[in-house]
């Protein structure tokens, strides 16, 4: 009678352990190619959002992707266009300045966070001038003057030059746009200034 599961064949002798090949085209098809994991790995990551190619780098790197294979795909993924720094870079400032009201100062620094070059992004940043900075400037002051109504007229124009800050607008410009729109409410911007200093 024939043992199961002993591994055996009839006559006592054992069959070969089924192992996966180690070499030769069987083998590369026993495990996933490091190329089509790297390009599994970018494509996922630009379905789910515009990205530079410094973020797809660094995504394949903690990915354990070795550095020769992210490059050979990130190169052939810039050919063909999937990858666009430069449209990229364009995009996000027209975007971060239309939505949040970002000036240039804040989207200068959101492009190198996201490993755009400096020179394409100085390109993408002339998008953005003297005047649209001014023009998103003063429409968040408008916004934050309605939801600060009643209050202190100090209160109201530390927390709207605050956040004039925050979104990266100098002092300078920050002063001169919270005093406008106050003045015409009628509050006296020159009344007991705030402290400007903050701002820098």
């Amino acid at each position: 009678m024939t043992m199961q599961g002993t591994g055996r064949r009839r006559g006592g002798r054992r069959r070969p352990e089924l192992e996966p090949p180690t070499e030769g085209a069987a083998a590369e098809d026993a495990e996933p190619d490091a190329e089509e994991v790297a390009r599994t790995i970018a494509l996922n990551q630009l379905n789910a959002a515009p990205r530079s190619r410094a973020q797809l780098e660094a995504a394949l790197a903690k990915r354990d992707v070795p550095e020769a294979v992210a490059v050979k795909v990130l190169d052939r993924f810039t050919e063909v266009g999937l990858i666009d720094d430069v449209a990229y870079a364009e995009m996000l400032v027209r975007t971060r300045h239309s939505e949040r009201g970002l000036a240039r100062r804040a989207l200068a620094e959101e492009l190198r966070r996201k490993g755009i070059d400096p020179e394409v992004a100085e390109v993408a940043l002339e998008q953005v001038d003297g005047d649209d900075e001014r023009a998103a400037a003063r429409h968040l002051v408008e916004k934050k003057a309605r939801s600060t109504a009643g209050l202190d007229p100090q209160v109201r124009r530390r927390r709207m030059a605050a956040m004039l800050g925050r979104k990266g607008f100098g002092a300078g410009v920050s002063m001169r746009v919270v005093d406008e729109v106050l003045a015409e409410e009628g509050v006296d911007p020159t009344a007991e200034p705030g402290d400007w200093d903050l701002l820098d």
